[in-house]
């Protein structure tokens, strides 16, 4: 966990060092000397920003007071003193001097702490008390201890497990909602290991490690809530701390998560996940058959409803092939969701799912998983139109528009719309997040504006992709639509070509 580590120090080391003086807020973090950057950095901080509308600096003391609440009486008592949160400010305890507890020297803090400790321990509600620390305790062991626990709590809430209860964050305000997607898929475990190549026989490769929540389904619904859409995901989690994690984590960005069924006594699946310098990535599922989506879920009254009045449905094959046949043939009962699907990963025998393919709005896919979908036979040989037949094929199975997606750049292939779209300036070569970025963006767009999606849809998708440049967290790199709209103003895709023969 190299990385969630390595977030947990820095963000330790700011939080201890504005001890000092008066303590923690906006005007501190605007003047002092100390680089913030780590805090003012973090995506709880930022979301919590842009959804109040207020700077990063403003958005750091009720982040952090909600934060601390949660903690234990003891660490939250110390970090209150220490950041001068004013937690106990009015608490109902006569005998309590918020004037010492908070006073302006950090020093006369830690003694006024030292001195009460009992009692502020019974103001925080806590029903035992230790014996008091001495103020050379506080500096040295136990200070350190409580602000690596609020560290803990900051990273994990932007991203590694989010723990937080601010209400602006357990969900996006209704009148905020541009659209209504649900997303059927998998949610697990990430283990991302960022390495420096992939590994071969007798050439092992080197990197850092760290966990985050994932998963295809997961990840779409998470592009799909930063873009400002109301969403729902279908899937299935373990009831165990992975479980929890990943529920948290949905929550914590906007994602509904009632159709999400926990299995009693399971394990979440987790997944390795290798990726290099330059963005691309290999994948190893680890699935557990007792978490799963099954039939039985889609046939819910909750789901079947949620279905039925989304705008869009995003599916993916990660889910079993009988709930991906069952999910296509109840999208294609209904006259209002637009549906588009991802066919990753790629699965045997995925000509049981032709005769629904009339369904599918926009079927989007690299050129490899695209083929998989519907290969040659007999194999022909590649030639310069081979994606243009590739296309054909799949639409002449009922697919209305085909994307073919790879590298930051697309072709669209229907029947009234042929386009290349060149690659946005990119520095990576690929990234993990690409392909949930520009579904997403996709289905944004449709819902939106209302109609079907044009050349201008499709470049604003392919900018999402360009945006996502991350070899970390896949969900993290999510853009939002003031992302997106900034990349295809300042920077162009390479181009944009017509095919069509006029």
């Amino acid at each position: 966990m190299a990385g969630q580590d390595a977030t947990v120090t820095a963000v330790r080391a700011v939080l201890t060092r504005l001890c000092k003086r008066a303590g923690l807020s906006p005007e501190r973090l605007r003047s002092t000397e100390i680089d913030v950057s780590p805090l003012l950095e973090l995506y709880v901080i930022r979301r919590q920003a842009q959804l109040a509308g207020t700077d990063p600096a403003d958005a750091v003391p009720p982040v952090v007071r909600d934060l601390s609440r949660q903690l234990p009486p003891e660490h939250r008592l110390i970090v209150d003193v220490g950041l001068s949160l004013g937690l106990l400010r009015d608490a109902a305890a006569p005998d309590i001097e918020p004037h010492l507890l908070y006073a302006p020297d950090l020093g006369k803090r830690r003694q006024y702490l030292s001195d009460h400790w009992s009692q502020l321990l019974r103001a925080t509600g806590a029903k035992g008390a230790a014996d008091a620390p001495t103020t050379r305790q506080l500096r040295s062991r136990l200070e350190f201890d409580a602000f690596t626990v609020l560290a803990q709590r900051l990273t994990t809430a932007s991203g590694y497990a989010s723990v937080l209860t601010l209400p602006p964050l357990t969900g996006a305000v209704p009148d905020r909602h541009t659209g209504t997607i649900t997303v059927v898929g998998d949610a697990v475990l990430d283990n991302i290991c960022s390495v420096d190549h992939f590994p071969e026989a007798n050439d092992p490769a080197t990197g850092t490690f760290l966990d985050r929540p994932g998963g295809k389904g997961l990840n779409r619904a998470v592009a799909a809530a930063r873009l400002g859409l109301r969403v729902r995901l279908i899937a299935a989690v373990g009831d165990d701390d992975r479980g929890r994690r990943i529920l948290d984590h949905l929550r914590a960005e906007g994602v509904e998560t009632d159709l999400v069924r926990v299995v009693p006594g399971a394990t979440t699946p987790v997944a390795v996940v290798l990726v290099t310098s330059s963005g691309e990535r290999r994948d190893i599922a680890c699935p557990n058959e007792r978490v799963r989506l099954t039939p039985d879920d889609l046939h819910t009254p909750d789901a079947r409803h949620a279905l039925a009045g989304s705008d869009a449905v995003l599916l993916t094959f990660e889910p079993p092939s009988a709930v991906v046949e069952d999910a296509l043939d109840l999208v294609a009962r209904e006259s209002r969701p637009r549906l588009l699907v991802q066919p990753v990963p790629a699965i045997a025998r995925p000509q049981r799912f032709y005769r629904r393919f009339d369904a599918i709005d926009y079927l989007i896919g690299t050129r490899g998983e695209l083929d998989a979908l519907a290969p040659m036979v007999p194999p022909s040989e590649p030639s310069s139109d081979g994606d243009a037949e590739l296309a054909r094929r799949l639409r002449i199975l009922g697919a209305r528009t085909v994307c073919m997606v790879e590298e930051f750049a697309t072709s669209v292939r229907s029947d009234d719309l042929e386009i290349d779209i060149g690659r946005f300036p990119a520095t990576l070569k690929d990234s993990p997040g690409a392909p949930a970025a520009f579904v997403a963006a996709l289905a944004h767009r449709v819902v939106t504006r209302g109609h079907r999606a044009d050349a201008d849809d499709f470049v604003w998708a392919t900018a999402a992709m360009a945006a996502t440049q991350s070899t970390g967290a896949v969900s993290g790199a999510m853009p939002t639509v003031a992302d997106v709209d900034r990349l295809v103003e300042l920077a162009g895709p390479a181009d944009v070509v017509d095919t069509e023969p006029q």
